[in-house]
């Protein structure tokens, strides 16, 4: 089906289900080189409704918004859930990541309530990884998600001015410094987003070849 919208159109037009300003620079940096596709996003369509993330699993939400935007636009779209899941807590914050602390609590209310979760938790009780699911679907419905992790632990205390979430806290498996401390470039190398979007990127350069 990609494929034969892609025969009739030179360049496709893809919408990012997402007005998070720095999940748009990530996604963007990670599909740099992908020809044949251009990126929009929901600020180019104010009229798109917002979704209301109820599932229970990644996949669930990120399905749920790749296809409201999809159906509401009128073009492929893009959309992730993603969030953090630490072993001791019962893989919470999970799906309620971006919503921990509360609806209007932000990213430093979340960071200081997992911290406080956590603050009699010894070394090895402090195994976390990120998850984030891609969905992507076209107008008509169809869906495709691609999944990815990258396994780490939640530091002591907040680190690093780069990133967003709960990067200040998590130091990916193998590195003495956090998401939110690296350079973006570093970072994407590691990240759970990255591991799903190329996957997607695969797909969607198969679908065109």
């Amino acid at each position: 089906m990609l494929y034969a919208l892609c025969a009739i159109f030179t360049i496709v037009e893809i919408v990012l289900a997402t007005r998070n300003r720095k999940k748009v620079e990530e996604i963007r940096r990670i599909f740099e080189g992908l020809t044949g596709f251009v990126f929009r996003t929901l600020d180019d369509f104010p009229s798109c409704p917002e979704v209301d993330e109820d599932a229970d699993t990644f996949e669930g939400n990120a399905i749920k918004k790749a296809i409201t935007v999809a159906c509401s636009t009128g073009m492929p779209s893009i959309a992730d859930d993603s969030g953090l899941e630490v072993y001791a807590l019962n893989n919470a914050p999970g799906v309620m990541s971006a919503r921990y602390a509360g609806p209007d609590g932000g990213d430093g209310a979340n960071n200081d309530k997992l911290l406080e979760s956590m603050k009699h938790f010894t070394d090895d009780r402090r195994g976390a990884r990120f998850v984030c699911c891609i969905a992507f679907a076209l107008p008509d419905g169809n869906v495709r998600t691609f999944t990815g992790f990258s396994e780490g632990t939640i530091g002591l205390q907040m680190l690093g001015r780069s990133g967003f979430g709960y990067d200040p806290l998590f130091y990916p498996r193998g590195h003495t410094k956090t998401f939110a401390e690296m350079p973006p470039e570093e970072k994407d190398s590691l990240s759970h987003r990255k591991r799903a979007l190329e996957q997607l990127k695969a797909y969607l350069e198969t679908s065109v070849s």
